[in-house]
């Protein structure tokens, strides 16, 4: 296209953008409601349910408002009834960071205990609403039983129990338990004798301090780094209300959290709001499937992400805000942070993707500071892992050539990992593509993918092929490799993107000829009889948790169904990969059930995600590997949603790899990319209609299994333009909505819930959840 602007005014858009902050995120003007769910009914068949007392995090009821949590369960050595504490954004943030994970390291914050006058027993009766984002019930001592109401209020920062005694338990009270502001990796450490995991020298924080003011008691933990986090709590007649604040200087955030307990209390039927924010956060978008389990697990990552994060509040890491005893007590970039933020997307909530996109765009100057000084003038990059400030320094690749062994997971003396970001920026454009939100592609997406690309470039070289080749990277986490398949599908997706925003935003940037360059020239996939290879020279020969090397096919879907031959080779590396199940872990089976979904399978893709709930996933749909980790139940609901709806390559694909068993199913307000809304029903094994609603007006292609379609646009027929590959085009202004129906079909059944085939409740610690013998999901020391 021609554009408007020269060179000179790119270079002045970059500038302003790197100065402007972030605009609101405009996903929200692109939520519906889904009509006619009897909401709070058809969430409580999913509400977990406990009728044995929870003994630890991972049994335990979890609460949350995107920055502040709790978790409910038996404390193993008092055996009293425990609520941790948490609060996402409270990090170290030693200068200069030089030790990942410990010098800013998450931070543990403390407890309570209810001591109760008699001994607590495994009987319980406890309930976590999904709809009121509440846990309700009773538990039971040997003198009588305590009633429990307990919630995270959805807008306020305060954590709120409330309890009823009977019986002999009239006296029951809370203490308050500090725990050492010490990087959960050097405790893991030591608990659990391994050394390789600590930091020999590591240096504790001071000790917290206790003290009062006025009604509220107070404990404030000061960090050598500077400033610190304060709980502050107000114990009332059969009430207790708790709030955290975090600050890197001054009071440690003495003040807001006296301010916000203070307010809380004073404020009126804070219930009431705390259910509505719930009450209108679900209906954005609709699923049912005629599997009741997963349909559960589907709905409780839906609770997870809101309670994890919010537009307005904290970066998800690998713990979200329920901090445990862990060896990642940060955010990790070369798998975490993607897999974490890929259900809010589709599932028509792109608005909890901002904490990520704002975290990126205001903390760009560390993306620019963490390459190396030669190169900080068009390039951007970040380590493995880092805090949510983004200080996370990596070493530029080097051009020697060679495949090396990984040793265990060790990073110590690694080549670099240079697609991370550019990964977490794929996210980001997920997002653009949905919501077609333009000042974001403007102003944080454009700028910082064309440094990443940029830092690529700086690396190419021509090889005696006449192609373009990357000198050693690693692939996450298995070797590294010149060619690691990892980087070349990131830096092929990042040029076609670049190239598509810029038309899009109108610029004619003085790069456009280099990225189309790049995409004529660079080398293919390196591939062998097992399919695609970790890089040049490297095949994948022992078992690999991760899919570092099947990028390029999800999910970028850059090698994809549609392509000739493409959907053997995919097969092939998939089989080949999940042949050696050694180092396969859970993301394992979330990352081969989204390949199977992507190739059309939709009975592989169902059977591989059930390998997660049969061998890893816990009563409360919590996971870990040797720690806490948060991506890989929440990668499952993007699962699921994979057999639903898809949309790559310019179409959108209602119903792409249902499998057989999901006879009957339905969803509402899924989003696509270009801006639709996309609902539908299958029943009896066929689909009976799917409706889609246009947001921006962007073309609109669409593929289906209906044999015949008849199409309706506002209720007017239309004829649909046969295009390649089985794509159907329409033109469909902004607002509009299109209708396919089979031409024989008379009946159109609404979106409602399907029957349920299984148990309902069946996640909490109850009769209904009988948990297999799961896999170790220990990882080596090294890791």
């Amino acid at each position: 296209m021609t554009s408007r602007f020269g060179r000179r005014t790119v270079l002045q858009l970059l500038a302003t953008a790197a100065a402007t902050p972030i605009a609101p995120l405009a996903a929200r003007t692109f939520t519906r409601r889904a009509d006619g769910i009897d909401w709070a009914g058809f969430l409580a068949r999913h509400d977990m349910i406990w009728d044995r007392i929870p003994q630890a995090w991972d049994e335990a009821p979890f609460l949350g408002n995107g920055m502040l949590g709790a978790m409910l369960y038996r404390d193993a050595d008092s055996g009293a009834i425990r609520v941790d504490i948490g609060r996402s954004d409270f990090q170290d943030h030693r200068k200069p960071m030089k030790h990942a994970n410990f010098d800013n390291a998450r931070l543990p914050i403390g407890h309570f205990l209810l001591r109760t006058r008699g001994r607590v027993t495994n009987d319980c009766t406890l309930r976590l609403n999904l709809h009121d984002a509440v846990l309700t019930g009773e538990v039971t001592t040997d003198r009588g039983r305590i009633g429990i109401r307990a919630y995270v209020h959805a807008e306020d920062m305060a954590i709120v129990v409330e309890t009823r005694a009977t019986g002999g338990e009239a006296g029951a009270s809370w203490q308050w338990v500090g725990e050492p502001a010490i990087s959960p990796r050097q405790t893991y450490s030591i608990v659990r004798n391994e050394p390789t995991r600590g930091l020999p020298g590591y240096r504790p924080n001071p000790e917290g301090q206790r003290s009062r003011d006025g009604r509220e008691e107070l404990w404030i933990q000061p960090l050598l780094a500077g400033g610190g986090a304060t709980t502050a709590w107000r114990t009332e007649p059969g009430r207790l209300v708790a709030s955290v604040a975090f600050r890197r200087d001054g009071d440690a955030g003495r003040a807001e959290a006296l301010q916000a307990v203070r307010r809380f209390t004073a404020s009126p039927r804070p219930f009431v709001r705390h259910q509505a924010w719930w009450h209108a956060y679900y209906p954005a978008s609709f699923i049912s499937i005629p599997d009741t389990r997963v349909e559960s697990f589907y709905w409780i990552q839906m609770y997870k992400l809101a309670s994890a994060t919010r537009a307005d509040r904290a970066l998800i890491d690998n713990q979200g805000p329920w901090l445990q005893l862990t060896p990642w007590p940060s955010t990790w970039w070369n798998l975490n942070v993607q897999l974490t933020y890929w259900p809010t997307v589709a599932s028509n909530r792109a608005e909890l993707s901002q904490s990520l996109i704002r975290t990126l765009h205001d903390h760009r100057d560390a993306l620019i500071a963490n390459v190396a000084p030669p190169f900080r003038s068009d390039s951007a990059t970040i380590n493995r892992t880092s805090a949510d400030d983004l200080d996370s320094p990596e070493n530029p690749p080097s051009q020697r050539t060679g495949a090396t062994e990984m040793t265990g997971m060790a990073s110590v003396g690694r080549a670099p990992e240079v697609g991370d970001l550019p990964w977490a920026l794929h996210n980001v454009w997920m997002v653009w593509r949905h919501t077609q939100d333009l000042t974001m592609l403007r102003e944080t997406l454009f700028p910082l993918l064309r440094r990443t690309t940029n830092y690529y470039r700086h690396f190419l070289s021509r090889g005696a092929d006449g192609k373009l080749h990357l000198p050693v990277t690693y692939s996450p986490e298995y070797a590294a490799a010149p060619d690691a398949n990892y980087d070349l599908a990131l830096l092929r997706w990042s040029c076609t993107a670049l190239i598509e925003a810029a038309g899009r935003l109108g610029i004619d940037d003085p790069l456009l000829p280099e990225w189309k360059r790049i995409l004529a020239e660079l080398v293919d996939y390196p591939r062998d009889r097992t399919g695609y290879m970790i890089g040049a020279g490297l095949p994948l020969k022992s078992s690999h948790r991760h899919f570092s090397h099947l990028l390029m096919v999800y999910p970028l879907y850059l090698v994809n169904r549609e392509q000739p031959g493409a959907v053997e080779v995919i097969q092939r590396t998939l089989d080949h990969w999940q042949s050696m199940p050694e180092a396969l872990r859970g993301y394992s089976s979330t990352g081969a059930s989204q390949v199977s979904a992507a190739i059309g399978n939709g009975d592989a893709a169902l059977r591989y995600l059930k390998g997660l709930f049969d061998d890893y996933l816990r009563p409360n749909t919590l996971y870990k590997e040797s720690g806490p980790v948060i991506e890989t139940p929440l990668s499952g609901a993007q699962a699921v949603m994979d057999m639903l709806l898809q949309s790559w390559g310019g179409a959108v694909r209602p119903f792409p790899a249902v499998p057989t068993a999901w006879r009957d199913c339905a969803f509402s307000d899924l989003s696509a990319e270009g801006g639709f809304l996309v609902s539908g029903v299958r029943a009896g094994g066929a689909t009976r209609w799917i409706k889609v609603v246009s947001k921006a007006g962007e073309p609109l292609a669409i593929v289906t299994d209906i044999a015949d379609p008849v199409a309706t646009v506002e209720g007017r027929p239309v004829r649909l333009v046969p295009g390649r590959n089985g794509h159907l085009k329409a033109d469909l202004a902004k607002g509009q909505t299109l209708l396919l129906r089979p031409r024989s079909g008379r009946e159109m059944p609404p979106v409602a819930p399907v029957a349920m085939a299984g148990p309902q409740n069946s996640f909490g610690v109850n009769v209904r959840n009988v948990q297999p013998v799961q896999k170790d999901p220990s990882l080596p020391p090294t890791a």
